[in-house]
């Protein structure tokens, strides 16, 4: 039995957009700190890119257990107590003494932001449909572009002025912040199940996506782009700090490379839409990627000046990045296509299975990196042709 909980509120847009993005922010804001982790605590730089893989690991734990909160105790709730929880993981991180210390306020961190992740999808499934959905995916993730832009901006500043401690601390503000405009400002949007139901529930819904095959295809794209994306803000930082000689401040500024990437990959999406199916238009923006990914390739097997590697390099970084921005909205809008009554309990598996490749994608490029130009687009380039292969089983499926 369910109880319809759903109101005619107006949503904030830009409410939204916040609470998707803050994940990404708390994740990316300390990436130009990578080397600086390493010193602090006294360990390996691949020990440092490994609070990538606890993030991550937890972002997987936290959106299935907030997906599944938002069917039984409400969209508003699910948010509003994982912000709490982020919180508190923000106050561990700013304390810790020692690199295990740092693991955990990671780990709680991210447990509570995946609300912002998983939540924020399923008010948007609650409220859009068709064409419609898949443009406002577009277009909040051109929107979000921004974050990754902001998180390397303010945490290589900060950084670099004012200490590792302060950046962790800016994230504490930053929750704070959302909570007070989330209780003010965010309503109810779905629905509230029976708890007798919800283990039946749970496990009938999971049994169904695990045996679809269409749905196993497209987790498996949004946690390889998604492990792209993180696997980049993992190795590329220390690519231009340790062999580009760049400053933590100067490499944030490398995040208006990402927002302009997005932002055209959401741009030519957009366009795309009113002549293409979806999923054509994801094939386009893989095919783009890869041919960024081996334009990076090799600007590392040739000897350059070094202003020449550099500009090569965040040429095809950018082309790259905005085929990502072109194919990942649409795959988000498409994923839970066979589970529109189920947008919580649907959405939190979803997550947990493509934010545990998220996580397996961060271990992996954590492990490999030796400093060589050439281990990202290598890694990149394996996962980009799984996921060529990957789309074409979930048009064959539809």
């Amino acid at each position: 039995m369910e109880k319809s909980i759903k109101t005619n509120q107006k949503i904030n847009l830009g409410l939204l957009i916040c609470l998707v993005g803050f994940p990404q922010i708390s994740e990316t804001i300390y990436t130009p700190s990578l080397t600086e982790i390493a010193q602090n605590y006294a360990v390996k730089l691949n020990v440092a890119q490994m609070t990538l893989s606890i993030y991550f690991i937890a972002f997987a734990l936290g959106v299935f257990f907030w997906g599944i909160g938002s069917d039984y105790f409400g969209r508003r709730k699910a948010m509003n107590f994982g912000l709490v929880v982020y919180i508190l993981g923000c106050i561990l991180c700013v304390l810790s003494k020692t690199i295990a210390f740092l693991f955990i306020g990671r780990f709680i961190q991210a447990f509570g932001a995946s609300t912002g992740s998983v939540t924020t999808q399923t008010i948007l499934r609650d409220n859009y449909e068709g064409n419609e959905r898949h443009q406002l995916f577009a277009k909040i993730s051109a929107a979000l572009a921004f974050s990754p832009a902001i998180g390397p901006l303010l945490g290589g500043f900060i950084g670099e002025h004012y200490g590792l401690r302060v950046v962790f601390l800016s994230l504490v503000i930053l929750g704070m912040s959302l909570l007070f405009w989330s209780l003010k400002g965010l309503p109810e949007t779905g629905t509230l199940s029976s708890e007798k139901m919800a283990g039946k529930k749970v496990l009938a819904v999971g049994k169904a996506m695990l045996f679809d095959r269409y749905t196993r295809a497209f987790a498996l794209l949004i946690g390889l782009f998604n492990g792209l994306l993180f696997s980049y803000h993992s190795e590329i930082p220390t690519i231009f700090i340790e062999r580009f000689h760049f400053t933590q401040s100067q490499y944030g500024f490398m995040g208006g490379v990402v927002a302009c990437a997005t932002i055209v990959g959401a741009w030519l999406s957009n366009h795309e839409l009113k002549r293409q199916k979806p999923e054509e238009i994801i094939e386009k923006g893989i095919k783009l990627s890869l041919a960024g990914i081996l334009f990076i390739g090799l600007t590392g097997l040739f000897q350059l000046s070094l202003f020449l590697q550099v500009l090569l390099y965040i040429l095809g970084l950018f082309i790259f990045l905005a085929g990502v921005g072109m194919a990942l909205p649409n795959c988000l809008s498409l994923a839970l296509a066979n589970f529109s009554n189920f947008t919580g309990i649907a959405g939190a598996f979803l997550s947990l299975g493509y934010y545990l490749i998220v996580s397996l994608c961060t271990f992996l490029i954590s492990l490999m990196h030796t400093g060589s130009l050439l281990i990202f687009p290598a890694f990149a380039l394996v996962l980009l042709l799984t996921a060529l292969l990957s789309i074409r089983i979930a048009k064959k499926s539809m």
